[in-house]
């Protein structure tokens, strides 16, 4: 719900961000986008404090350098309930709704006027619906969709004051699918600094060879590696033909398993790389950005960092969902296996046709992802929010009923399982 004019921003309110995992802005999307909202609300010269459950890692961000405190928390454990009474904060984002489910309960206790933001990050119940139909080999079904896990999702949305959707898809699916009301979801894609990107970009003639990027650990991108490795030999064929013997396809990601490095083959020209400590460099010297993916949810970071670095992208309908308006793909958006490889071996080729596509990025950058435009509307809208937060859960009964009867046996599971815990502590 836009506001219609812009209203004073305070400076002094404090803000708890707990997360499912620590900020890895190099390794997904999700630690980028994460990160990116941290730092929007430091902007605000607001305090923020990121939380966590999970073990620190050795690829996640130094929060201390960008002047945000870290705090490790516990499951199932009262010592939150000191903590959050502690920090008394304005404002409590979870990040995913898991973490909603598991401290939302405790927030509403210990802060009960707190603005309560869900990140969902992307739709995980759309992106489990379309694994279960790929696993069986069919086109989604709403029973697919309907799920255990889409009803824990949907109901921590309900319960949250302002859920912030990343996909323009999954607004209209949130609303029309799920009859969500429009005043709890609000569109948010990722935020770029439009004036710090790369502009001194490599030409056709100067890059060489395809690529893919992705965390090997989201089930997505390992499909897509699986499915790339059945499209390679036809590709590799096609290219020689064309006169190109010697492409390589190169896939870079985070934690690559031994499954994946398996797939490594120098030999046929397939190679699995690994780790890139910068990934607009690995995508800005290839020519083509490759993302054959079968499922997912939200929006591909990937994708917009081609754009980014004007390398041209071949993907599915799934890989280009929600990304764009009415603007035409930098690349090709390919129906089937068999017009993905004709599109990858015609711009691989053709120094005309990647030149028209490589300047299609620029409008969908502008219109979509100025985070300079998107980030103070957000900010705008928080406030307003946070100013009118008794009549906005009132106009919600839908999660007030949730947070009264789910959050209730939410509640006394977590108080059981850390009863146990202690017992079995002090018998030890």
């Amino acid at each position: 719900m836009p506001f219609s004019s812009p209203i004073d921003i305070p400076t002094n309110l404090s803000v708890l961000v707990i997360g499912y995992v620590w900020p890895e802005p190099n390794s997904s999307a999700a630690g980028s986008h994460m990160l990116s909202l941290l730092r929007l609300f430091k902007n605000q010269s607001w305090d923020v404090t990121f939380a966590s459950p999970a073990q620190e890692t050795d690829h996640m961000s130094d929060l201390k350098l960008e002047g945000i405190q870290s705090l490790s928390i516990t499951l199932n454990d009262s010592s939150f309930d000191r903590h959050i009474s502690e920090l008394n904060p304005d404002i409590v984002m979870f990040d995913r709704f898991m973490m909603e489910e598991q401290f939302g309960w405790r927030v509403e206790k210990n802060c009960p006027n707190a603005l309560r933001i869900l990140d969902t990050e992307d739709l995980q119940c759309l992106r489990n619906a379309r694994h279960q139909a790929i696993k069986k080999n069919r086109p989604m079904e709403l029973s697919d969709l309907y799920s255990d896990l889409a009803k824990r999702e949907i109901a921590a949305i309900y319960r949250s004051d302002l859920s912030l959707i990343i996909s323009s898809y999954e607004i209209d699916l949130l609303q029309h699918q799920f009859s969500m009301p429009m005043q709890q979801i609000y569109h948010l894609p990722f935020m770029l600094d439009l004036e710090e990107l790369p502009t001194k970009l490599a030409d056709f003639d100067s890059r060489k060879n395809l690529m893919m990027i992705g965390n090997f650990r989201h089930a997505p991108n390992w499909d897509s590696v699986l499915q790339m490795q059945t499209l390679w030999p036809e590709i590799k064929e096609k290219l020689k033909d064309k006169g190109y013997p010697d492409v390589e396809l190169h896939i870079y990601g985070s934690y690559p398993p031994p499954k994946a490095t398996a797939l490594h083959n120098p030999k046929t020209g397939f190679h699995i790389k690994g780790w890139a400590n910068n990934a607009y460099d690995v995508i800005s010297n290839a020519r083509l950005c490759l993302a054959p993916l079968r499922f997912g949810a939200g929006i591909k970071g990937k994708l917009l960092d081609a754009m980014v670095c004007r390398t041209p992208s071949i993907t599915t309908e799934i890989g280009a969902e929600g990304m764009t308006a009415d603007e035409h793909w930098p690349g090709e958006i390919a129906k089937d296996n068999s017009s993905f490889i004709q599109a990858t071996v015609d711009h691989y080729t053709d120094k005309y046709l990647w030149d028209r596509k490589q300047r299609f990025s620029s409008e969908i950058l502008n219109n979509h992802y100025d985070g300079n435009k998107t980030g103070p509307r957000l900010i705008q809208h928080i406030i307003q929010l946070k100013q009118d937060l008794p009549s906005h859960r009132l106009e919600n009964f839908t999660g007030a009923m949730l947070n009264h009867h789910s959050m209730k046996s939410t509640q006394y599971m977590s108080q059981w399982i850390e009863a146990k815990n202690k017992l079995e502590n002090s018998s030890e």
